[in-house]
């Protein structure tokens, strides 16, 4: 059992000696793999010890970061439309560099989004109002595949869980339309 340890303790230093040198050492530096006294594999930068080979380690591709525009005086960029924007209809840079958006697109996404919304309140309540005509108060009909008592009570529980998660739906739809600008 203490070899299985010592033999693990070795190979997690192989493995930190190898990613020390990996994070440290420059792109073109060997690795060598060796063994130690018990035979267990040492990865490291130098040949020293027995049955070291190096390793023939594919080069690493390093990609620079891109370049972040220079910095423009504030006073140039307080009312100007941002040159090259991406295109969104009515929008424009502000001082600090953030898109903003013209009130009458804003108003038509807000009326989007008030469609949207009351279109999965709509679905939403269909379903729930579906989920307690079948739930039928606790007492909804036992099916032909229900023989087993316990089959009825877990579609029971699934039922119940179901409208309980509806009416939560329901609920955060009406508090995200009653949030919403008029």
């Amino acid at each position: 059992m203490s070899s299985n340890r010592r033999q693990a303790s070795h190979f997690h230093r192989g493995v930190l000696a190898v990613l020390s040198l990996c994070a440290a050492a420059p792109a073109a530096a060997q690795v060598y793999r060796c063994e130690s006294e018990t035979g267990v594999p040492v990865y490291q930068g130098t040949p020293n010890g027995r049955n070291c080979r190096q390793l023939d380690l594919a080069p690493l591709t390093t990609i620079p970061a891109p370049r972040l525009p220079a910095a423009q005086p504030a006073a140039g960029k307080a009312g100007a439309a941002a040159p090259g924007a991406a295109g969104a209809a009515g929008a424009r840079a502000n001082g600090e560099g953030f898109p903003k958006v013209d009130a009458s697109t804003q108003r038509a996404r807000d009326t989007d989004r008030r469609r949207i919304l009351e279109d999965e309140l709509k679905k939403e309540e269909a379903r729930l109002a579906e989920l307690k005509a079948v739930y039928k108060d606790g007492q909804p009909d036992r099916l032909g595949d229900e023989r087993n008592y316990q089959k009825y009570l877990d579609r029971v529980q699934r039922l119940k869980d179901d409208i309980a998660r509806g009416e939560g739906n329901v609920a955060a739809l009406r508090r995200e339309l009653a949030a919403l600008k008029e």
